[in-house]
C-alpha cells in the first residue's frame, strides 16, 4: 500500500538560483533561517597572474541578453591588498590614535561616545568616507569597455536600490563595510557600504551537511576569555547577559578550548571570544593571526584545524556556532593572505564569524559585544540585520564609526532558532 515518506532537506545548494526575488516573497512564507534571498552577489577571483576577475548578479534579476556582468580589474590582487592594509592603517592612525590634547589623550580610543567632540568626529568620518570612496573608485579605474560597463552597473546597483543584502564572494579579504560609494547625499555616513547595506564576505568551502538545528528554549553559548579583560568597560555586563539568557560555559585556558574543539559534538549556538588577537611569525617569514586566552598559548587557524579536522566527514559530528571574535585583527587575514582564523572556523562548520578589521579599543569592543548579543539572543534578527543596525545606531547616538570596522565572514543569515 503506498504511503507518504517523511523527508528532511538538510542542504539546498541551489536555493539562491531558484527562489523568487525578495519583493515577491511574503515575510510569512520565508524560511526561519535566511529571511530572504540575497539582493546582490559580487564575486572576485584572484588568477594565477595576480589579476582579478570580478562578476556580479542579482538573484531573480534577468541578466543582459548577451552575457552576465563581469570584467577584469586593471589593478592587481597584490595592489588591492596593499590598499586594504593602507585603509585599515588610516582608520587606526587618524581616528583611534588621534591625540591632540595631553589633558585628554586619545579621546576616540578611550570613549564610546564621541558627542563631546562632535565637530571633530564628523570631520574624521567625512575623511574616512572619502578614503573609502577613493578605494572603491581606484579599484574600478580603467578604460576597458567591459570594466566601464561593470563599474556603471555596480555603482548603479549600490546607490539606487536602497538597502541591499550583499555577499562578496572573494578570494581577497577586503574591508567591505569600510568602503564607500559616491552618492548625491550630503551625509557621509550614508555612503559607507556597512551603513547603507547588509554586507558579508564569503569565500570559504561549501557548507558542511550537519544534523538539523535544534530549536531550544535557551541558547547554548560559551565565553572564551582572558581573565585580565574581565573588568574592562561593559565586559562584566556581557558575561551577565550570557549567564542570564543562555546556558553558558566559560573557558579561560587554551587547553579547555582545544579540548572542546577536539570533541565530535560541540553544539554551541554562540561562541564569544573576549581575548587578545595578534599576528605571530611561528618561525616563518609569514605571519598568521592567532588569539590568546589567559595563558600564553597562541591559537591560530592551523591549530584549530588540527583539533577539528578528524570530525569533518563524521555524520554525527556537530559544530555550527555563530562566532563573535572580539579580539584585535580577527576580522582580517594575515598580511600574506595565507590563512585566516575566521575562515578556518567557517570551513569547519561555523555558521558565521564576526570580528574587527583593526585594533578596536577595548571599551568600544565590550560595548559592541553587549549590543550585538543583546539583539542576537532574542532570536528575532539575523547577524546581517544586527551589524547594519549597530552601524547606524552608534552613528546616530554616539557619532562613532567603529562599528563599520566589524566584518562578517559568512553569517548574513545566521539567526538563533528558539522555541516560543
Amino acid at each position: 500500500m503506498p504511503r507518504e515518506l517523511h523527508v528532511d532537506i538538510l542542504q539546498n545548494p541551489s536555493a539562491d538560483y531558484t527562489r523568487l526575488p525578495q519583493q515577491a516573497v511574503p515575510a510569512a512564507d520565508l524560511p526561519p533561517r535566511g529571511r530572504a534571498p540575497l539582493d546582490l552577489v559580487v564575486s572576485l577571483r584572484r588568477l594565477r597572474d595576480d589579476s582579478v576577475q570580478i562578476s556580479a548578479f542579482r538573484p531573480g534579476e534577468r541578466t543582459p541578453r548577451t552575457r552576465s556582468h563581469w570584467a577584469y580589474l586593471a589593478v592587481s590582487a597584490t595592489t588591492l591588498l596593499a590598499r586594504a592594509a593602507r585603509l585599515r592603517t588610516v582608520w587606526r592612525d587618524r581616528l583611534i590614535a588621534y591625540d591632540p590634547d595631553p589633558l585628554n589623550p586619545y579621546p576616540f580610543a578611550t570613549a564610546v561616545d564621541f558627542n563631546p567632540l562632535a565637530a571633530v568626529a564628523e570631520r574624521k568620518v567625512a575623511e574616512l568616507a572619502e578614503e573609502g570612496r577613493y578605494f572603491l573608485a581606484t579599484m574600478f579605474e580603467g578604460t576597458d569597455p567591459d570594466l566601464v560597463l561593470f563599474r556603471e552597473y555596480l555603482n548603479r546597483t549600490l546607490t539606487e536600490h536602497g538597502s541591499l543584502r550583499i555577499s562578496f564572494d572573494s578570494d581577497l579579504h577586503l574591508p567591505w563595510p569600510m568602503l564607500a560609494v559616491e552618492s548625491a547625499q550630503a551625509d557621509p555616513w550614508a555612503d559607507f557600504l556597512g551603513h547603507r547595506h547588509q554586507v558579508e564576505q564569503t569565500g570559504a568551502a561549501y557548507p558542511l551537511i550537519q544534523p538539523p538545528y535544534p530549536a531550544r528554549a535557551k541558547p547554548v553559548t560559551s565565553l572564551n576569555t582572558d581573565d585580565q579583560l574581565t573588568g574592562i568597560g561593559r565586559a562584566p555586563e556581557v558575561r551577565k547577559l550570557l549567564e542570564d539568557r543562555s546556558q553558558l560555559t566559560v573557558r579561560t585556558e587554551s587547553d579547555l578550548l582545544l579540548e572542546a574543539l577536539s570533541a565530535a559534538v560541540l553544539d554551541e549556538d554562540v561562541m564569544y571570544f573576549w581575548c587578545h588577537g595578534q599576528f605571530v611569525a611561528n618561525d616563518s617569514p609569514y605571519q598568521q593571526l592567532a588569539v590568546r586566552l589567559s595563558d600564553e598559548r597562541h591559537i591560530d587557524a592551523e591549530l584549530v584545524r588540527r583539533h577539528r579536522r578528524r570530525h569533518l566527514n563524521r555524520p554525527d559530528a556537530v559544530f555550527r556556532p555563530f562566532v563573535l571574535l572580539n579580539a584585535c585583527h580577527t576580522g582580517q587575514s594575515a598580511a600574506a593572505e595565507l590563512d585566516h582564523l575566521g575562515r578556518a572556523l567557517v570551513d569547519l562548520g561555523a555558521d558565521g564569524v564576526l570580528g574587527p578589521q583593526l585594533q578596536i579599543p577595548q571599551e568600544f569592543a565590550a560595548e559592541y559585544a553587549f549590543a550585538f548579543l543583546d539583539l542576537y539572543l532574542t532570536g528575532k534578527f539575523t547577524a546581517g540585520e544586527i551589524t547594519q543596525q549597530l552601524v547606524r545606531w552608534f552613528a546616530r547616538e554616539y557619532r562613532n564609526p567603529l562599528a563599520l570596522a566589524y566584518s562578517l565572514h559568512c553569517g548574513i543569515d545566521s539567526i538563533l532558532e528558539l522555541n516560543p
